[in-house]
């Protein structure tokens, strides 16, 4: 599995100056469209920036998607999408063209070195649980002598993220979490809902759980029937190897639960992660989910059952479904003092959440058996962060990019 670390992707973005430099130079040459969109986003045609592509298309804006590699760019042909490939010269200059880049992770989603100048429109992937951006020592986690480059990396971090025009929030709470990671004030992180859950409240729960259940099957190739489903989702621990990693008396304790409960795991480690998730032996109950099968996961959510994660974004995903949640945090510790969270972890995991595989699957029974009690945890987690459940979020952040093109400076987040 492949894996990264700020420290090396800082390393890269130092020897990589000469080329932000020379891209610097020819965007203060080339003028800009008036009507160019480019659409970039780091795991695919997916997240956020396909449900603004789609607004955006709707409206009758130019568009064009800029691919990775050939996956991307076969996915773009079935959607009908227009795409270049991002790291071609042609990749450049749309990107050097354009009025608007849209990015989901990070600049790298579109040509970075042909950025500056446009309206930057970042649309982030997920509510922050852990702490991001200028909020944790990570970001600038420098690979050598620390003491001397972490200012300067956090110095070009705090400059580039100042480019960012519009930052969209789910609710109040987390646009505070947002402005201090990014550095940037209430004008670019305006209140609109996140574009990448609408699919989490487009139709009745019983269409989207329909929905979502044939497109599990679909892509697991077997019918699921009225099997429960369950979702392992750990987050990515900046480059080192994930501690939760069942041992194999650890599998054989997941497997008698699952036959226990008639229920399926679906694993979906970290596409950045460090780890090895496959099951010793044969079976139908434990499947990997990666990112190679499904770029996406926030549409399969309602047709899930329980979802099973330490520090993941998906919590608050799965709050709207509203889907249970069962919290599993083996080296939490460790991770406060490394990463950093926002809030204390019972402010999400409530007091109840697992340590150890043991623990978590004794957690995992009880919502098999009776999950009333954590769908409405749920709930109460998607009211303290979900300000917008109508599914027009990225309605609305079109309305403000288009607001921000008319007249720049001024953000209507209605």
């Amino acid at each position: 599995m492949a894996s990264f670390s700020f420290g090396a992707g800082n390393a890269r973005k130092l020897r990589r100056i000469p080329l932000y430099l020379a891209g610097r130079l020819v965007t203060a040459i080339v003028p800009r469209s008036r009507d160019e969109w480019v659409f970039g986003c780091a795991v695919g045609i997916a997240d956020g920036a396909l449900a603004l592509h789609r607004v955006a298309d709707a409206h009758g804006e130019k568009t064009t998607w800029l691919v990775a590699d050939e996956a991307q760019a076969r996915e773009a042909e079935r959607l009908g999408i227009r795409y270049v490939f991002r790291d071609s010269l042609r990749g450049f200059w749309r990107t050097a063209r354009a009025r608007v880049i849209v990015v989901t992770h990070g600049f790298g989603d579109a040509q970075r070195y042909a950025e500056h100048g446009a309206l930057l429109v970042q649309l982030w992937h997920g509510i922050p649980l852990k702490r991001i951006g200028l909020d944790s020592p990570e970001t600038t986690r420098a690979p050598v002598l620390p003491r001397l480059l972490q200012p300067v990396l956090a110095h070009l971090y705090r400059r580039a993220t100042r480019r960012i025009a519009v930052l969209p929030a789910a609710s109040h709470l987390v646009r505070g979490r947002l402005e201090s990671a990014f550095g940037l004030s209430d004008a670019s992180v305006p209140v609109t809902g996140e574009p990448r859950v609408d699919v989490l409240s487009t139709g009745t729960p019983a269409e989207r759980r329909e929905r979502a259940r044939t497109a599990l099957s679909t892509v697991l190739r077997m019918p699921l029937g009225h099997r429960r489903i369950v979702l392992y989702a750990p987050t990515w621990r900046d480059g080192a190897a994930d501690p939760a990693v069942p041992t194999i008396a650890e599998w054989n304790g997941i497997r008698d639960l699952l036959d226990a409960h008639d229920a399926m795991l679906l694993v979906r480690s970290h596409p950045l992660g460090a780890g090895e998730y496959r099951a010793p032996g044969e079976s139908d109950r434990i499947r990997l989910l990666g990112s190679d099968l499904v770029a996406d996961v926030t549409p399969l959510l309602p047709g899930l059952d329980v979802l099973v994660t330490d520090y993941s974004s998906l919590a608050f995903d799965a709050a709207l479904v509203p889907l249970p949640v069962v919290f599993f945090a083996p080296d939490l510790e460790a991770y406060k003092a490394r990463r950093g969270l926002y809030g204390t972890y019972a402010d999400v995991a409530g007091e109840r959440f697992g340590r150890t595989w043991d623990e978590t699957l004794s957690l995992l029974a009880e919502v098999l058996t009776e999950p009333t009690d954590a769908i409405e945890a749920s709930g109460r987690r998607s009211a303290a962060v979900h300000a917008h459940r109508d599914g027009r979020n990225a309605e609305r952040v079109y309305r403000v990019i288009r607001s921000r093109l008319a007249s720049p400076g001024r953000t209507d987040s209605r």
